[in-house]
């Protein structure tokens, strides 16, 4: 006989939940014990205490997935229908053992969770984007919006910040790029970071963040609140989505405008990927020297049309995009995400005005997978920039 959630025969589970919906019942074991006698159902301690932490997890936490998402080094928890559930490591996407009863189950996980961030989801409003109260940040698209099923997306925080020495252990930035990175940091040099989804922008901005000296104050500007660098002075600021009615927002953009008044020794714009480009440029040209922020780029040459882009968008003129930018940004610092899933720094670039007036990112310096710095062409623009 075929076994579903807990390895119970199929349909115990919801025979249970059902009678004690019907109820109004708390949860109890014993409640579990006296619904499954109705039933007709084995009463046997084992058999009560499954249904009864099957249920547990159905109403509390994240359910299913809650083991997945205490798993050490889990960064991504993803579900594609009832049917599959993967998670990230670190190494790529891996398929679990982990199944919903039906996709009405994971609708259901998605709702209470979207619930426990304030947000509405149901046929009217089929998907949201929230952070939960422990960090988790939280993306679900219900069916038949999404195919397999409904879709949810669990970005897991990490309990603390890696540290640059972290990183070098786990092959994700060389000895070579991070005493570099830590002296662009020391010498308040404003850079971005880029890369795709995935490839550890906020893990790398988070390690260079807790390197700044503790005398200096951090106000953290973000969508959803993913950095924590360790560092004794940090002040964070979250946008806030609008609520049911259509009020209440607090857009990104409001929230840089703020931070400049917060006397920021760094400002710091967790993901910048729309009008806020325009305050965070202006900023940085305004004497708030160390800025920096991650963007979504698929290199670092395409930096500059990727601001243009954002900034054009809000109002900015081309010319003026490129003005600010080429005074605001010293350098680009580009990740990668290798075929095998590991992360890694893939290029430091240079900001460059050319002789038409627009910003070009010149690479000063690459690295293998080794993590090997190979010089570039604006090897010598960096070493001018970082010199003491």
């Amino acid at each position: 006989m075929t076994t579903g959630l807990a390895g119970l025969p199929p349909g115990v589970v919801e025979d249970v939940r059902e009678r004690l919906a019907r109820d109004g019942a708390a949860l109890t074991p014993e409640l579990v014990a006296r619904a499954l006698r109705e039933q007709g159902r084995p009463v046997g301690d084992a058999t009560v205490l499954a249904v009864h932490d099957a249920l547990q997890r159905d109403v509390v936490g994240a359910g299913p997935l809650e083991p997945l998402l205490r798993l050490a080094g889990v960064t991504d928890v993803l579900v594609n229908g009832a049917d599959q559930v993967w998670i990230d490591r670190g190494d790529g996407l891996e398929p679990t053992a982990v199944r919903f009863p039906d996709d009405d189950a994971v609708r259901r996980l998605a709702q209470r969770l979207a619930s426990v961030g304030g947000r509405r989801l149901d046929d009217a409003s089929p998907y949201v984007d929230l952070r939960l109260p422990d960090g988790t940040r939280f993306h679900a698209v219900l069916a038949p919006i999404s195919r397999p099923g409904t879709v949810l997306s669990l970005r897991v925080p990490r309990r603390r910040a890696f540290t640059l020495e972290e990183l070098v252990a786990a092959g994700s930035v060389g000895a070579d790029g991070a005493a570099l990175l830590a002296t662009v940091v020391r010498r308040r040099l404003a850079f971005l970071v880029s890369g795709g989804t995935g490839t550890g922008k906020t893990t790398l901005l988070n390690a260079l963040l807790s390197t700044v000296p503790p005398g200096e104050r951090l106000v953290l500007v973000e969508d959803a609140s993913e950095l924590r660098p360790e560092h004794p002075h940090v002040v964070a600021l979250e946008a806030r989505p609008e609520n049911i009615e259509g009020a209440g927002a607090v857009p990104l953009r409001a929230l840089v405008r703020q931070a400049l008044r917060m006397r920021p020794d760094r400002l710091v714009v967790g993901e910048v990927r729309g009008a806020e480009i325009t305050d965070m440029l202006a900023a940085m040209n305004t004497g708030h020297e160390g800025g920096c922020g991650t963007i979504h780029a698929n290199s670092a040459a395409d930096v500059p049309s990727r601001v243009e882009g954002l900034a054009m968008a809000a109002g900015l003129g081309r010319e003026a995009v490129h003005s600010q930018l080429a005074s605001a940004v010293d350098l680009v610092v580009h990740l990668a995400r290798e075929p095998s899933g590991r992360r890694r720094l893939a290029e430091i670039g240079v900001l460059r005005r050319r002789d038409d007036g627009l910003v070009e990112v010149s690479p000063a310096a690459r690295f293998d997978g080794a993590g090997r710095l190979e010089p570039g062409e604006a090897l010598d623009d960096l070493a001018a920039l970082v010199e003491p």
